[in-house]
């Protein structure tokens, strides 16, 4: 009778564990809305002051920040609206989507960046996705156009930057993995298949030059392109040349996740759980499973955390959770992940002038956007949310 009491008090206490665990789906995005709601707001009074202005970025020594549709990140606002139509169905959203994805159309025509993934396909890939509209496949099919005009045969890679020359020839950052998404979503758009080709190219070699054994990433590969031959694996945005920069190891595990899907090829795969461990079992990363800003930081655990790269890992281990023998280990870390940024890392209501999380490190070796919210955070951490549902 004694043993019967304690097997159903441990199963008393581990349903309740459980249910401590689980993930508010519902209401989670409620809060997100309200946030946002507060966030449309403030975007409008800016831009009847700066018109040039077309998103919000981030919130820095207490000032809200708007970028121009040139910026890098400038294409995650109008896509986090298109992420609360998919979840409500409510037209209001769509209104709302339709009218800052606008904004940035223009740079479809952007042959100076390697970011036309964020940039355009990101608000417009998603509204292709959930409207249909012709409009927006052309926006999407001229971007991949302009994308591709950064690639070099020769090296077999997409330039990421054009600044700093006396730096690097021809830099390459991980981050642009996920631009390859474009790539390979117009080749199915439009059957011509040397877009898929350049993507893929691009992957083997970040493949074959990106990754030390243990699967982290470098942050930043120089090559020449005379040759094709690496001439220095430095960092940018991390720590050192040597250290593993959070969010790029989260661009990593996504970019060849979503490589994966896109080819079956399964030395991606291969790859992408190659990365997930890496990632999954660092015992730097503390309890709550945001990682710091970068894993060889000697100041952890006083270093800054970095929300954005936990999303982007959340919403990459969803996905890869589908095709990995190690689904459910997944599934169960990106759950942890969504845990803590829906309670602990999102802001109160009416804070930080609407962003939904806190605590992302964009650039700390340039003292920039260090322990503040960020648009790309809020991005991925709703696109974990919906894939958290599927």
């Amino acid at each position: 009778m004694k043993l019967k009491l304690i097997l159903v008090s441990l199963s008393i206490l581990f349903f309740n564990i459980v249910k401590a665990q689980e993930l508010n789906v519902t209401k989670a995005f409620a809060a997100a809305a309200k946030q946002t709601d507060i966030l449309i707001k403030n975007v409008d009074s800016a831009r009847k002051v700066q018109p040039n202005l077309v998103s919000p970025r981030t919130v820095e020594n207490g000032q809200f920040k708007m970028v121009g549709s040139k910026d890098w990140t400038s294409g995650f606002f109008p896509a986090e609206l298109w992420y609360f139509y998919q979840y409500t169905k409510d037209k209001k959203w769509l209104v709302l989507a339709k009218k800052y994805t606008e904004d940035i159309k223009k740079e479809q025509f952007n042959k100076g960046t390697h970011d036309l993934g964020f940039m355009v396909y990101c608000p417009f890939g998603n509204g292709y996705r959930l409207t249909g509209d012709p409009a927006y496949k052309a926006v999407i099919v001229q971007a991949a156009k302009s994308l591709s005009t950064r690639f070099n045969a020769t090296a077999g890679v997409i330039k990421s930057w054009d600044h700093n020359g006396d730096k690097w020839k021809y830099p390459v950052i991980i981050d642009n993995m996920m631009n390859l998404e474009l790539l390979f979503e117009t080749t199915k758009l439009t059957g011509d298949s040397s877009f898929y080709k350049i993507a893929v190219m691009h992957a083997n070699t970040t493949l074959k030059n990106h990754f030390r054994p243990d699967f982290s990433s470098y942050h930043v590969i120089d090559y020449d392109t005379l040759t094709g031959k690496v001439l220095q694996k430095v960092t940018a945005q991390g720590y050192a040349n040597e250290s593993a920069w959070a969010r790029g190891q989260a661009w990593a595990l996504y970019g060849y996740t979503m490589c994966y899907r896109e080819t079956k090829n399964k030395v991606y795969l291969t790859q992408a759980d190659g990365i997930a461990s890496f990632i999954l079992n660092n015992k730097i990363t503390p309890a709550d499973g945001i990682p710091y800003w970068d894993y060889n930081d000697p100041k952890i655990p006083g270093a800054s955390r970095d929300a954005s790269a936990a999303a982007i890992t959340a919403s990459a281990l969803y996905e890869l959770a589908k095709y990995s023998t190690y689904g459910k280990k997944y599934k169960a870390a990106a759950n942890k992940i969504l845990k803590s940024l829906s309670t602990t890392y999102t802001s109160k209501t009416g804070a930080n002038y609407g962003f939904i999380l806190t605590h992302s490190t964009g650039h700390r070796p340039a003292d920039s956007e260090i322990d503040v919210p960020i648009n790309y955070a809020d991005y991925y951490y709703l696109e974990a949310l919906l894939r958290s549902k599927k």
